[in-house]
Order: C-alpha cells, then structure tokens, then sequence
C-alpha cells in the first residue's frame, strides 16, 4: 500500500480495514429501511383491505329505526278503583322521559358500563385496547369492562342477536356504524334514555322502570344508592345478577358498581361504606306470581283486549297504554268464586258452564263477567262464552222480543186479552203447544208473561209484526242467530252481555247504553281519552215501566220465585230451551233436558244475566239441574245490592194504574181485563214440541251452602200457595218442559 513520508495512505489507495468496516453498516440500513417499507405497504394493505371489509359489511348494516331503540311498551290494566290487576305486552316495560333520569342513576351506569361515554362518539378506540389490555392482564376473573360503549350495547340489543355465537366481525363493524350514526343525531341523555328503557332486569322485566316496580314499588328516583348501583350492574348479566337467585353475585356486582363510584369521586367514602353495608334484600319484594288472579280477570282482560282494539288506532301489546276498566274486583272475584266452586252453589260437575254479565244499568259499564267454569290453568285469553257464545235465551227473549214492541207500538196495557188457544203458526200446518199442552183461554198479557205461555206470544208478534219486533231489538243492539220467523216469540239465540245490555234499558227506563269494559286511556304522550256514554232512548218511559212491573210479578209468583230476593225490588226472566224431535237421538244423558237454561233479572242498579249448558249442546240438563241459573242470578245479585239503597221503580206520567194493572195514558178505555175464574200460575214454564221452552225444576235440588262471604245472602222467599183447587200438573212427555 503506498504512503507519504508521514506513513499515511495516499488517496485513492485502498486499505483492508477500511473496506471490510463500511459494508455492514450500510446493508444493515438497507435492510432495516426496507423492512420499514415492507411493514408500511402491508400497513397500506391491511389499512385499505380492513377498510374495504368495514365497508363491505356496512353496506348490509339495517336502517337506524328509532322505533326499534323504542322497543315495544307493555300496557297496564286498571281496576275502577286504580289497582293494577294485569300487565299485557310481549316484554313487561316501562318507560321514563330523558328528564327522569336520577343522577346516581346515571353515574352508576356511566361508571360501570362505559367512562368516557360523555366524551366519545359511538365508538372508543382508547376503551376498546384498555378493555384488551385489562382482560389480558386479568386473564378471566369477574366484572373486567367489555370494548362496546354503552351506545354500542344499545344498537346491539336493538338490532342484533345478543347470543355469543352471533358475534361476528360482520355484526361488531355494523353496531359501530348505526352507533357512530345515532350519535350525529340523538344527544347523550337521550342514549342513555333508550337504555335504561331497554336493558333486560331480569325475572321477565324489561327497563329500570319496569323492575323498580317490581322489586321495590318504587320510582327510579326513589330508589336508595345501593339500589341505584345494583340496577346498573344487572344488565351485563341479568340472570347472573338477579337479587332473588343469586343475592351473592347480586351483591358483588352491586358493590363494584359503588367501587367505581368511589373511585370517580362521585360518592363519599362513608356514602360507599352505607351503601356496601344495605342488605342485598334490602325492601325487596317478593315477586307477584299473578296466575291465580289472571285466572279470575281472564275473561274480562280478553274483552279490554278486544275493546282497545276497537276504539283506539292503538296496539295495546306494543304501545305502552294505561287501561283504566269498569271491573269491580271485589264482584268479580266474588263471582268467580260463586261459579268455580262448590261453597256456595252445588255444581254437578266441571263440564256443567255458565256465562254471567253484571251490567251497571245507568251506564252500560260491565261490572263484573265470567265467560266459563273450570277454565284449565293453561288457558290464557280464552273464548269468553258470555260474548262470542250464541245459545237460546228461550223464553228470556219474550219480554224484548215481544211485550215491549205491543206495548210501544201498540199501546197495549198489561189488561189487554189474549186468547191461549189451539194454534198453528202463521201460514203452516205446524202446530204451537203450551208446556202444559193445554189452553187456558182468555187471559191477560201480563198473565200470558208471568206464566210465560207460548200461543199468546207468537199471536202479540204477529200482531205487532216482525218488522216492527225486528226495529226495537236493532234498538237494543240484539241479534239473533237465524231468520227472522213468528217462532221468534219464543227463542232467539244470543249472549249474556247482549241480553244484559238489553234489560239495562228496560231497568233504567228506556235507555240503552252500550255495554263497555273501558272507562279511559292514557297514552304514553300524556294524552287521555275518556269513554262515556248518555244513553240513547230506545223506547218510552211507559214500555220500560210497564214491562217490568210484570217481571216483577215472575219473581212473586211465577216461574222465577227460586230466584227472588225477598229484601229487594227487582224483576226478572227464566228461558229454558228443548231439544226438538228431530234432535233427541243425539242427546247425551236424559233426553227429556235441556241445551239452555238461562236467567236475567235487574233492579235499579244493577241487572245480571245467566246462561247455563253444557260447551257440548247435545249434553243436556237433567230436570234436577235447572235452577242453578237462577241461584247464580240470586247470590250475585244479593252481593251486589248488598249496602245499596232498596229502591222501587217509580211509575211515569205517562202510565196509569187501574186496579191491579197497567194502561198506556190515553189508551184506556178498551183494553180492561176478560174476567175468568182464577187459577194457579203453574211452577213451570211454556213449551212446544219443536221450539224453545222453558221450565223451572222442582225444588229437591239441593239448596245452595250457606254463603261463606261476609255479606249475608237472603233466604229464597218461599213461593205463596197457588190460588184455590188448581189441579197438580202432570210430569210431561218426553219431548217438552214442565
């Protein structure tokens, strides 16, 4: 190697160390910077194919539904008296307005769920690589915070599966989207508003709402901070954390919650310590098992069901109603009792039915309903046989169907003559019988009704005309199953409420009010719809009155004195229908019973209508069996005219009394009574040998229990002796009714 004089390379020359030293540093740099590059463009790669994947999925995101963040709402049903007797929905919730919201509420979930709630927007990085860190770190222990915001969490259980296995990347980069675009467009306390709406709170509870009913008969911003803590810890796992199942756990999540506070400086130290030292049970409820109530309202819940439905444009499962009803829970699980069990009346056995309405006369307001006996515990909304049922009234239907029009548009007086003679109906060869099969003559309308005798009604409708009979039952909102015919004057096929609502204007004098489950709603905008009705008059003061006073006559001395009340005034009507004889081949158990015994009676307050049968029509009533329709009439009403004011009818201006009977003023003068030798009015009712009829058992049924409730029933009034040297009626033929 050539050097100078001092011994140094000259330029140019080359030296050993000086090559062999350069080379390394500069491949080391090469090979970093390349590396470097290599790690940007898989950056770039990995960055534009993650994007592109974000994208991809987001395209099928579901549109952001406000109503979905809504959530359906169940309704509350009201008894008259403000008690909450049902909850009706496809989620039990409650809701709250975002101004509701307690303030440890709030903190409780924020410092629980999600800190930097106030500070994100739908989605936070720095939260989802703390919660990877911590879960790394903790490796499986209890209460670690997930990555989801609490915006996420609620656009998860709004529009997504919940289930682990539907956890995907698909579904985690689409709940980031929908979150990130409710939070452009809905404010912090409204997205915390939709999740304290939403969370599941356990044992079938949906919203804090909800389960602060439920568990402590409070309001949100009643709660105590221990509970505050406890509801914001339930939703991450509500069956885990239920206070009833697991008061441990409970505890546990609870006492993180106040932790966190503590930590926050949002409680004080000796606010923690109070807190962590309440009882997990602390003023918990039991929770209500309401199946036994359920089975007693059923009927009528269906009814309400049905009603919303018609009045409101609302939907009564989803739409988050209060239904304040006319029920009277006090009659109704009176009468409930009366017919599913034996302390009172006795039942010959769990497939013998009955459908009762009890009406309020002076305002259609259903008070009380039973729609069937022994309904099975499985059963939920089940028919209501005292509504969708079309059996025969039978002769219940003669007052409505027939005396009342005579008298209204005839002006007949309850004199007026009627001859009970050998008859066929109009234009047939087809003959009408009596019960009895035999005349009595000339006889009064007011003594063709009491005794309840089939010849003279279908004469009065075909004197009336089944035009004008037709007219006043359209009045009175009843519809009979099959043609209008003259054998309407003795059946028509029908309900417990539609009759009810039909002798409620004979009761209050002339009015008809339709008959209603609702007395108002409130809506979930604060609004409040209120359902009354004043009456429509559907028949003269005179009609109401003189016809009742009549069937005031059934229950002194004619078929219907099993059912009187000797303490009060009311009036009333037996049916009892046959089987024809074309029919009694397919009848099950005596063939000489009935399909239909049916009872309506009333007084100034109240009137009660009754069908009894069996579901299967074929299965029918012994003889011994057809009072009970009447017990079920006498007991209820005894309860519901308990403590209430005994009042009479009080007879209009427009009627005059002579003697003993009726006229409509003006039209008095030839309508007097035919004189005739006086005779007994016979225990049983009318009959024919093809048409409904009906009877009124002898009395070796066994007499009702003593009544158990603490309101005392009155004794049946015992029927006066008939009139002098009447003659024993005969048992009938196979065929007809006694």
């Amino acid at each position: 190697m050539a050097t100078n004089k001092n011994g140094n390379p000259l330029p140019g020359s080359r030296t050993g160390s000086s090559k062999t030293g350069s080379k390394p540093r500069k491949k080391k740099k090469n090979i970093f910077l390349r590396l470097l590059l290599t790690l940007f463009l898989i950056g770039c790669i990995g960055l534009l194919s993650g994007a592109t994947l974000f994208m991809y999925y987001v395209k099928e995101t579901p549109e952001l539904d406000y109503a979905k963040l809504e959530d359906d709402l169940s309704s509350e049903i009201f008894a008259s008296n403000g008690e909450l007797i049902y909850s009706v929905g496809n989620k039990k919730r409650e809701a709250i307005k975002s101004e509701e919201i307690p303030f440890l509420l709030k903190e409780s979930i924020i410092s629980i769920e999600d800190k930097r709630f106030e500070k994100h927007i739908g989605i936070d990085p720095i939260r989802i690589v703390g919660a990877v860190v911590a879960n790394f770190k903790s490796s499986g222990s209890g209460g670690l915070q997930g990555g989801s915001t609490l915006t996420q969490q609620l656009i998860k259980l709004s529009f997504f599966s919940t289930s682990k296995a539907d956890q995907t990347l698909e579904r985690k980069a689409q709940e980031a989207w929908l979150s990130l675009e409710l939070e452009k467009q809905k404010s912090k306390d409204e997205i915390l508003t939709y999740y304290i709406n939403k969370v599941y709170m356990a044992n079938g509870l949906y919203g804090m709402k909800t389960a602060a009913k439920a568990y402590y008969d409070k309001e949100l911003d009643e709660l105590t901070l221990a509970q505050s803590a406890l509801f914001a810890g339930i939703p991450q796992a509500p069956n885990d954390y239920d206070p009833y199942v697991n008061p441990e756990l409970a505890k546990q999540r609870r006492d993180m919650v106040l932790g966190q506070l503590r930590s926050d400086d949002k409680i004080t130290d000796q606010e923690f310590q109070d807190a962590v030292n309440e009882p997990i049970d602390h003023e918990l409820l039991p929770i209500e098992d309401n199946k036994a109530q359920n089975k007693v309202i059923d009927n009528y819940i269906y009814e309400v069901i049905e009603e919303v439905e018609t009045k409101t444009e609302k939907n009564i499962f989803t739409d988050g109603l209060k239904i304040y009803t006319n029920i009277d829970m006090e009659a109704q699980n009176y009468l409930y009792n009366l017919v599913n069990t034996d302390n009172t009346i006795l039942f010959p056995n769990d497939e013998f039915q009955a459908a009762v309405t009890v009406l309020d006369v002076n305002t259609g307001k259903v008070v009380a309903q039973i729609g069937g006996r022994k309904i099975p515990d499985d059963v939920q909304l089940g028919e209501n046989l005292a509504t969708t049922a079309k059996r025969d009234f039978a002769s219940a239907v003669k007052p409505i169907n027939v005396y009342a029009p005579a008298i209204e548009y005839l002006n007949y007086s309850t004199a007026k003559t009627i001859v009970d003679e050998p008859y066929k109906y109009e234009g047939t060869n087809t003959p009408l019988y009596n019960y009895d099969m035999s005349y009595r003559g000339p006889i009064s309308l007011r003594e063709a009704l009491v005794d309840s005798r089939n010849i003279p009604a279908a004469k009065t409708i075909k004197e009336v005309g089944l035009d004008k009979s037709q007219e006043f039952l359209n009045k009175l909102h009843v519809k009979y199953a099959g043609e209008n015919v003259q054998s309407r004057a003795i059946h028509g096929e029908t309900n417990s409420l539609d009759m009810a609502g039909a002798y409620a204007a004979l009761a209050n004098g002339g009015k008809y009010y339709a008959p209603s489950y609702i007395e108002r709603i409130q809506f979930t905008d604060g609004s409040e719809e209120i359902y009354t009705d004043s009456g429509t008059r559907v028949m003269k003061e005179s009609t109401a009155y003189m016809v009742t006073d009549i069937l005031k006559d059934v229950l002194r001395r004619g078929t219907g004195v099993p059912a009187n009340i000797s303490n009060i005034v009311h009036a009333g009507k037996t049916g009892t229908s046959n089987y024809d004889d074309t029919e009694k081949s397919k009848v099950i158990g005596d063939p000489s019973g009935a399909p239909n015994i049916s009872f309506v009676g009333y007084t100034p307050n109240y009137v009660i209508s009754v069908w009894t049968g069996y579901s299967e029509y074929f299965h029918s009533i012994p003889y011994s069996e057809q009072q009970l329709a009447m017990m079920i009439y006498k007991f209820m009403m005894s309860y519901m005219m308990n403590g209430v004011e005994v009042k009479d009818w009080v007879m209009p201006d427009s009627v005059v009394k002579i003697g003993n009977e009726l006229f409509v003023k003006g039209y008095e003068t030839n309508q007097y009574r035919y004189t005739q030798p006086s005779s007994s009015v016979e225990e049983s009712e009318t009959s024919e040998t093809t048409e409904s009829s009906e009877s009124t058992p002898p009395v070796e049924v066994p007499e009702p229990k003593p009544e158990p409730e603490p309101k005392p029933e009155p004794e049946p009034e015992p029927k006066p002796e008939p009139e002098p040297e009447p003659e024993p009626e005969p048992k009938p033929e196979a065929g007809t009714s006694p």
